[in-house]
């Protein structure tokens, strides 16, 4: 009993880091939301900054996202090692970055040209991308040591996370080659793609009852 709590309570422990990392991150990202300053011109300056807005819907999106499946994951996880929290700090290394891609995004439609919006959809697939593939690693090291896990059975969950992250990389990159047609229809693929992983989710652990 004491040795299952003390799994327990380590399992525990990253997950409450990582809430606290997710959290601080997607709180960041209102930040670079600006109060207008020209006075007359509030509604004009509010309406503005729609981009701005999308770019803010879609970090967070992004960042629910993960949150959903980080939470599915570790409640598959009986106990932690070294190794894992390795691979999930380099997730969390990731999202933390997401705030400054939006930043860019949001700063290359205020005051940019197409270069620039291309140039920061490229910096928020980038970060999208290195999300997927320290998710990928995170999960495949699970899948080759499934007594990690509280039921061997969970390794076909993890070897499906692996597949929906494969999934996200290409669609993110597919975005990316159209922001140089057109930019507006990529970033409105970035808000929309992490729908797919919260979709996918709910349809494994819907199949799981």
């Amino acid at each position: 009993m004491a040795d299952g709590e003390s799994r327990l309570a380590s399992t525990n422990r990253v997950e409450a880091f990582s809430d606290g990392v997710l959290a601080i991150a997607i709180t960041l990202l209102v930040l670079d939301l600006r109060a207008p300053e020209a006075a007359g011109e509030f509604g004009h300056d509010l309406l503005a900054q729609w981009p701005s807005y999308l770019a803010y819907v879609a970090s967070f999106v992004v960042i629910g996202a993960l949150w959903q499946n980080h939470h599915a994951l570790f409640t598959r996880i009986a106990r932690t090692d070294t190794s894992l929290i390795g691979r999930n700090m380099l997730l969390l290394l990731a999202c933390s970055v997401l705030p400054f891609p939006t930043a860019v995004v949001s700063s290359a439609w205020r005051v940019g040209d197409h270069a620039d919006r291309v140039a920061g959809l490229a910096l928020f697939a980038l970060v999208s991308v290195a999300m997927s593939s320290a998710w990928i690693a995170l999960c495949s090291y699970l899948g080759s040591h499934p007594h990690l896990l509280e039921d061997p059975s969970s390794v076909d969950f993890v070897r499906g996370e692996r597949r929906r992250s494969g999934i996200a990389i290409g669609m993110t990159l597919l975005a990316l080659a159209i922001a140089f047609i057109a930019p507006l229809v990529t970033l409105l693929m970035f808000a929309v793609l992490p729908v797919f992983y919260i979709v996918t989710l709910h349809r494994v652990q819907a199949a799981e009852r």
